[in-house]
């Protein structure tokens, strides 16, 4: 289309029904509008709510029990039809008790496979009795020694985007919404926790949990292991284990003030409590927004607080993502992009403008660097993921260029209508799955026909549906960066490092000036740096990362030590997949990087896993 008019005109003329939240009678969406990443057909038969009794099992390493699964039969002839991967069916009861017929289809390497359950005319909810087994990517057990204390074993679940599939039998789906209750057996001495209201344990010994706001399957999410609460606030706090839970405190002070921030921008906060639990180094994310119970990396726990800024962007995924989700996996931006832009938005507000500006600037780098190595269709905000595994898509560009494409919107109309609007769109479609047609939608109806100009300058098929950034993509200044740039060209010209004007930088500004030195370093230069700064021996896993990487590529051998050790011990995919990458480039460094990789792979999570065996080729 050659205008925004004309686009806005398609997209409202292709306006797709979401299948199980959008949907008010029995109308099949459009084949187009069905998720192409799941086996389920919710137009027919919908899960509306689970019920999970389970067990824990950390000597086989399998939970074992039953998911309820209540159901809204559009079609009564139709089958219910669920996701599963690598789950172990045992039987299934219908309502009245008795067993009833499924199957289970050709697994599909990306998808798993599709089980299909016959109904019995009455059948209102279905009983499957299932165990994981170890092709549970979802669920990640670990070591006594893999944990903080090395005591005990812990387990964790990362469902996104796709693995919640393989620990419960579900429509699989972001555009799939359920409440759910759960009731979990587990081991003397360990702890579990859920994305759920946490109801505590029973005379029986069981935990139960119930999460009555009805959320998209991937936000399901379970950890066990030796666990210890320190509350924040009435209503926010943190779990880990004990030798790390008062230092997560200290470091996550601000949470309730963050709460305070986001709700006097967009709405109230609609989950109750906001906790978070601070995860071993193996989870592969910096953070999960799962409702109710953030699940976070050990690596923000950097002594200054520097590196909050992700308890902001996983609080802001209470409005985008979790209140409002992206309804397939194309619409991914939807909440990355807007969470991204609320998170800033926080940051401004609990720090300050020049904080958030800071990492404004590194995070334009960080997206312009990673689209110099992305492939065009990977550089679409609403990507074709046709053929494809939803986190082959999976890159800075739906955070980053979305979040930009909603600082544009805001240039164009000012950021006092802006934030009427974004409340206006969390409160009409709150508890919905929805996809970036109906945003558009939305976003012309209720903003750029009220703005006319803006409307014209806005060039959606520039930012929607074409590869790297629009010309008109915002650009944001900092003083505090600038001044580490000439810091960086002093050093180059010959100024010892020792005589570098750093005192009282932050974490961002250390990010800055590593990032700004010369690609090819003297081994003399790097030794100088390392003695001065100690970088070697950080202990912020973001600053220690950069060097790391610095040091792959000028063959630092004074840190390959630190480098091996910091891929053992971590998991969180941000920080290895550079290192690793780095290390690939020559035949000396890959073979090292597969030394490494086959003493840590086990300790990684399928997340990661997948990431890293392609990279490196491993097992080929």
């Amino acid at each position: 289309m050659s205008s925004p008019a004309a686009l806005l005109l398609w997209l409202l003329a292709a306006l797709l029904l979401g299948a199980c939240t959008s949907m008010s009678n029995a109308t099949a969406p459009s084949p187009a509008a069905r998720d192409q990443h799941s086996h389920a057909e919710p137009e027919r038969v919908c899960v509306k709510h689970l019920a999970l009794d389970l067990t824990l099992d950390f000597v086989a390493r399998r939970a074992e029990g039953t998911a309820r699964l209540e159901l809204e039969r559009r079609d009564a002839a139709a089958p219910l039809v669920l996701d599963a991967v690598a789950l172990d069916i045992t039987s299934v009861t219908g309502s009245s008790g008795g067993a009833r017929r499924f199957t289970l289809g050709p697994v599909d390497p990306a998808l798993g496979a599709r089980l299909e359950i016959e109904l019995a005319p009455r059948d209102t909810a279905v009983i499957v009795h299932y165990r994981t087994t170890e092709g549970a990517q979802a669920m990640q057990w670990l070591e006594p020694a893999q944990t903080a204390g090395g005591k005990h074993p812990f387990l964790f679940t990362q469902g996104q985007s796709i693995l919640t599939r393989s620990w419960i039998p579900l429509q699989d789906s972001p555009g799939v919404r359920v409440t759910y209750e759960a009731t979990i057996r587990a081991p003397a001495g360990l702890v579990p926790v859920m994305s759920a209201e946490q109801l505590g344990r029973g005379a029986d010994g069981a935990w139960r949990f119930r999460m009555p706001e009805a959320i998209p399957p991937y936000l399901i999410a379970l950890a066990c292991g030796e666990l210890e609460f320190r509350e924040i606030s009435n209503r926010t706090g943190v779990w880990a284990e004990p030798s790390v839970v008062g230092l997560a405190r200290e470091e996550l002070v601000d949470t309730e003030r963050m709460v305070q921030h986001a709700e006097a921008l967009f709405g109230p906060y609609r989950w109750g409590r906001y906790d978070l639990i601070v995860l071993p180094p193996s989870f592969p994310f910096g953070g999960m927004e799962n409702p109710r119970l953030t699940f976070a990396t050990p690596t923000i726990l950097a002594g200054d607080r520097s590196l909050v800024g992700l308890v902001a962007h996983e609080l802001a995924h209470s409005w985008s993502g979790n209140l409002v989700t992206n309804a397939t996996w194309r619409d991914f931006w939807l909440n990355e992009g807007f969470t991204v832009y609320f998170e800033q938005r926080i940051m401004e507000r609990v720090f300050s403008p020049e904080r958030s500006a800071m990492e404004k600037v590194l995070a334009r780098r960080d997206l312009e660097l990673e689209m110099a190595h992305l492939e065009p269709w990977q550089q679409v905000l609403h990507c074709e993921l046709s053929g494809r595994h939803p986190d082959d898509g999976f890159s800075v560009v739906p955070y980053e260029k979305g979040a930009l494409f909603l600082r544009r919107i805001e240039e164009l109309v000012g950021r006092e209508e802006f934030d009427r609007f974004l409340r206006g769109w969390f409160d009409g479609h709150a508890f919905e799955s929805v996809t970036t047609e109906e945003f558009l939608a939305w976003l012309d109806e209720k903003l750029l026909s009220r703005h006319p100009d803006a409307r014209a300058q806005l060039d959606l098929q520039a930012w929607l549906y074409a590869p790297g950034l629009p010309a008109d993509a915002p650009r944001t200044q900092s003083t505090l960066l600038d001044a580490v740039d000439r810091e960086v060209e002093r050093w180059t010209k010959g100024t010892p490092a020792a005589e570098l004007a750093v005192r009282g930088w932050v974490t961002q500004q250390w990010q800055r000036f590593l990032d700004a030195l010369p690609d090819d370093l003297r081994v003399t230069q790097m030794a100088e740096l390392d003695r001065t700064f100690r970088f070697t021996q950080s202990g912020n896993s973001e600053i220690l990362c950069a060097w790391l990487v610095i040091c792959a590529h000028n063959r630092y051998g004074a840190a390959d030590k630190a480098m091996a050790e910091f891929l053992l011990r971590g998991g969180r995919r941000k920080f290895l997949k550079p290192i690793y990458s780095e290390l690939a480039k020559s035949p000396e460094g890959l073979r090292r990087a597969k030394e490494i990789y086959a003493l840590a792979r086990p300790r990684y999570h399928a997340v990661a896993t997948r990431t890293l065996d392609e990279l490196l080729n491993w097992g080929k």
